[in-house]
């Protein structure tokens, strides 16, 4: 049985039970809160930390399928210019120019995105797996959560181990081309393994941190879940 799935059935999502498109009720912030710690346990429990997600053949994709979601406003990015910073509870702190990261191990997979709006799209990412940005930075002990800032002010956070996974990509190809700027260009989350709204697009900055802030997402902070596993 898929994670999301098991979920739907046993209630136990509150995005799933709770929220419609990309807004929030009252009703849902507060169960929400309550139903939340419950849930992350039941989802890390669900994830297989190593274990891929089957992928799908090239022809598969559905390249007009992908809908482009905006928090605000496209940034203008000028890739010359461009640098990563990885920080927070690190060894190493990094600032990766572009073409830097694309000297990094490659990866490409055909994977279903899923929005919590209710639409999914094939598509084919490739770039480098998140995995091999944080080992280079070296976290420090006890280090369990990544939170990811984007250059049109969009926050996001991750549990470590869904970021360690061997699917979750720093993407910068979309469908074997170069990734579009609507799309998050030039850098941008892409994993099989979470909601839509956990893939944020334009990163710029990625901190790693030992404690869950009180801000943990745009849309968690409005009442989504966090984990928002698939």
């Amino acid at each position: 049985m898929l994670r999301r799935q098991f979920l739907h059935l046993t209630g136990l999502s509150s995005t799933g039970l709770l929220l419609s498109g990309c807004g929030a009720s009252y009703l849902a912030d507060v169960a929400g809160t309550l139903t939340e710690p419950f849930n992350q346990k039941i989802e890390e429990l669900l994830l297989k930390p190593q274990t891929p997600v089957p992928e799908l053949p090239i022809s598969q994709i559905e390249p007009e399928q992908l809908l482009i979601n905006t928090f605000g406003f496209t940034p203008k990015i000028d890739p010359a210019k461009y640098r990563l910073t990885i920080d927070g509870e690190v060894n190493h702190p990094l600032q990766l120019s572009l073409d830097e990261i694309y000297k990094l191990p490659f990866r490409s997979m055909v994977i279903r995105h899923v929005c919590v709006e209710g639409w999914a799209a094939i598509v084919q990412w490739g770039g480098v797996p998140l995995r091999e940005l944080i080992q280079l930075a070296q976290p420090k002990d006890g280090a369990k959560y990544v939170y990811f800032q984007s250059a049109d002010r969009y926050y996001e956070s991750w549990d470590m181990t869904s970021c360690l996974h061997p699917q979750t990509l720093m993407a910068y190809q979309k469908n074997g081309e170069p990734l579009p700027i609507d799309n998050g260009a030039p850098l941008r989350l892409a994993a099989p393994i979470k909601l839509g709204y956990k893939q944020s697009k334009w990163v710029t900055r990625i901190t790693v941190k030992s404690q869950l802030l009180r801000n943990q997402g745009y849309w968690e902070d409005q009442g989504y879940e966090w984990f928002a596993g698939l």
